[in-house]
């Protein structure tokens, strides 16, 4: 992405490394009255059947690399940009700039008590952290990480891994965060460190406007 979202009195970044936790604390963070603006999610639906970025994908990949159903074959373009450093960039070139504009036009209709971007890059994106008010990292050990992503997906330990390698360090998101929320036990446990975090935004955003 090249440019910045809409400007917003205050606003929260929130990352975390694959199998963090990072949607279920957005989630979580949403329950209580945030505005959750997701920029995997937002990605997902324009490469889906019928999304803004299907014409361009399709030009520059082929119908190899695009489902019967007319939506991005996901498995196959991951392998392809994971060995292949250019396709990667050719893919970033067709989705960024439509991901920006509707990461905008979300922020825009946003009307909750703050608003959340969760951008699973936020740290390698370089620009992010300078974007929103403050940075919230949802952590754990990398150990978990790798188990978690290998349930929920069915991938290999070698994937996962390669998966990993590819994204910002533990270390790396760390050093940005303002805010940390460690995910490492029962969901359950989150609940009184979200409340906790809910509670500091919202009275930060409250400042933020009154300014």
């Amino acid at each position: 992405m090249t440019s910045a979202p809409l400007r917003l009195p205050f606003s929260v970044g929130l990352t975390g490394g694959i199998g963090s936790g990072k949607s279920l604390v957005a989630d979580m963070l949403a329950e209580r009255g945030a505005s959750l603006i997701d920029t995997d999610r937002i990605a997902h639906a324009l490469t889906a059947p019928g999304g803004a970025a299907m014409p361009g994908i399709r030009e520059q990949f082929g119908d190899d690399y695009v489902t019967p159903e007319g939506a991005m074959d996901r498995d196959r373009m991951r392998q392809r940009v994971f060995s292949d450093p250019d396709a990667k960039k050719q893919l970033e070139a067709i989705l960024h700039p439509l991901i920006r504009v509707e990461t905008e036009r979300a922020a825009q209709r946003a009307s909750g008590l703050y608003p959340i971007f969760v951008v699973p890059l936020l740290v390698e994106s370089g620009k992010w952290a300078d974007r929103v008010s403050r940075v919230l990292v949802v952590d754990c050990p990398e150990s978990l990480q790798v188990e978690r992503v290998m349930r929920r997906s069915g991938l290999t330990q070698e994937q996962v891994l390669a998966i990993m390698a590819a994204q910002a360090t533990r270390e790396q998101r760390l050093a940005v965060a303002d805010d940390v929320i460690v995910n490492d036990r029962d969901p359950a446990a989150l609940a009184p460190e979200v409340d906790r975090l809910h509670a500091l935004y919202s009275s930060l955003a409250r400042a933020a406007s009154n300014q």
